[in-house]
């Protein structure tokens, strides 16, 4: 069975894991006697409720802050942080492989070391979780203790024996991978994104359930650190959100490193067998099984609500998770949520975002709206595949005609420079005018190139205003310049060209 990699009570890999657990869940952590009533009681230690402690605090509430398991949440230790910095040195291994496209040379015998790739990882986590240690937290004033939360009331939460009492709180418990329904997978054993961190040898067959971002993530890096890795997906393309080219290419570029592609395939069953694990796979009504040595699942996540006794204070919830207006309410109106446990955009960057929401709204009486953030996401396989607002299919149902400005890597210097010319940029506009409605950037680069587009939506600047924004040459970023370059060149009509021919015309008199 699959352990829970954020609970202290994991079985630490190395060092590292034990350093972060001194300081993330320190063994020895006597919980603070309740000054309550609280300004604001937080349920939860990952990014939204550290960032609505931190900014509570910083203006003067009095905070207590929960956490049952490790501080940090799954972003530092067992998503962002370590996925990442795994990501990072399999591009390594990609980049030597294509060494001689670069100019130089590929090494005669490529080995690649997967338990220092690990320990890297590790360490860069450990050291990333130092600025959220129990005790700098402390130091702020903030009341921190450890244990499973419950609600006792409207306005009370019970922790370890004791009972803390609130004006305002906040639910930011998160979410945990999702199982698929999928028959002796639990009794062969599996891996998911709070296990997968612990390996210490790479698997030389690997199996990946899902092609979302999490699945096609999981599936290069491991491939390009070694593993042989069939990626199942029961959709007929990979990121069925995203926009088809975009999936598209990242299919091309996945097969290319060798991952053995399997789409409209389903998972049915799972078994053991001489040491291995046997998976039964359908496609067609065709039914084959394969051997491997782990399974990866990646088919989304789950919003942690059990066991808070979430009906003793008036807070609905489904399957989906805890239910909010706009506002990040709860039916509770003391009682607000943030992040993974209530939203359907899981991100790091959200889940911090509606945290600074909460704080204004639940203590100073503002009116920040959900529906009123930017959110951008970026998918982060080679090429990253990044978008931020409306996909044209969304704006046309909303009745809205749409314009596309398209630049393909190809044409930009310095992704040629770079030899990273896969990909596009793509910006959409109301038809007719300037107005940004979306974008989505495939380039290796791409989560970085697309916060231009969404600080242009975030504050109205139109597609025209982008264009006159002065870029460093040579960047990837010049594409999302081109973009507007483009948009400028279709607004130069024939009788603006002809009034500017007539005035230089006269101007030469």
């Amino acid at each position: 069975m699959a352990r829970d990699r954020t609970r202290a009570t994991a079985f630490p890999v190395d060092s590292n894991d034990i350093n972060l657990i001194k300081s993330a869940h320190p063994p020895h952590w006597k919980n603070p006697q309740p000054d309550g009533p609280y300004n604001l009681v937080v349920i939860g230690a990952g990014p939204a409720g550290l960032t609505a402690a931190h900014e509570a605090a910083g203006l003067g509430a009095k905070v207590a802050l929960i956490e049952r398991n490790l501080i940090g949440g799954t972003c530092i230790n067992v998503g962002c942080i370590p996925s990442k910095s795994i990501i990072r040195t399999a591009r390594l291994y990609a980049d030597m492989r294509d060494a001689e496209n670069l100019g130089g040379d590929t090494p005669d015998r490529l080995h690649v070391d997967f338990q220092r790739a690990m320990r890297r990882m590790r360490q860069i986590r450990q050291r990333i979780s130092r600025a959220d240690a129990a005790a700098t937290i402390a130091s702020k004033g903030i009341d921190v203790f450890f244990g499973d939360a419950r609600f006792s009331g409207p306005d009370t939460v019970a922790v370890a024996g004791k009972a803390l009492h609130f004006r305002k709180a906040l639910i930011a418990t998160g979410a945990r991978p999702r199982l698929p329904t999928i028959p002796g997978l639990a009794e062969a054993g599996y891996l998911s994104n709070e296990t997968m961190f612990d390996l210490t040898e790479c698997p030389k067959r690997l199996l990946v359930i899902g092609g979302g971002p999490l699945g096609c993530e999981a599936a290069q890096a491991f491939c390009l650190l070694g593993a042989k890795v069939i990626l199942a997906q029961r959709e007929p393309m990979f990121l069925p959100g995203e926009e088809r080219d975009a999936a598209q290419i990242l299919s091309d570029a996945l097969a290319r490193e060798g991952v053995e592609v399997r789409l409209n395939t389903e998972v049915v069953a799972v078994r053991t067998g001489g040491g291995k694990k046997l998976a039964d796979l359908v496609r067609d009504d065709d039914m084959m099984t394969i051997s491997v040595d782990e399974i990866i699942t990646g088919i989304g996540r789950s919003p942690n609500v059990d066991g808070l006794d979430l009906q003793s204070a008036g807070v609905a919830y489904d399957a989906d998770g805890i239910k909010v207006d706009d506002y990040l309410r709860t039916t509770n109106p003391r009682i607000y949520a943030a992040g993974d446990v209530c939203l359907d955009y899981k991100f790091t960057h959200t889940a911090e975002a509606t945290a600074r929401m909460v704080v204004r709204n639940a203590l100073f009486l503002g009116r920040s709206k959900l529906s009123e953030l930017v959110i951008p996401w970026c998918t982060y396989t080679d090429p990253e595949i990044a978008h931020v607002g409306l996909y044209p299919a969304e704006a046309r149902q909303n009745g809205i005609p749409v314009k596309t400005y398209t630049v393909l890597m190809h044409d930009v210097a310095r992704a040629v420079m770079d030899g990273e010319e896969e990909g596009f940029v793509k910006i959409h506009v109301k038809e007719g005018s300037d107005r940004i409605l979306g974008a989505t950037v495939v380039a290796s680069h791409a989560g970085e190139m697309i916060n231009a587009v969404s600080l242009a939506i975030k504050c109205g600047m139109g597609l025209h205003a982008l264009a006159d924004v002065i870029h460093p040459f040579p960047t990837q970023a010049q594409g999302i310049k081109k973009a507007g370059d483009a948009y400028r060149q279709t607004r130069l009509t024939a009788f603006w060209k002809h009034l500017a021919g007539r005035w230089l015309a006269w101007s030469r008199r």
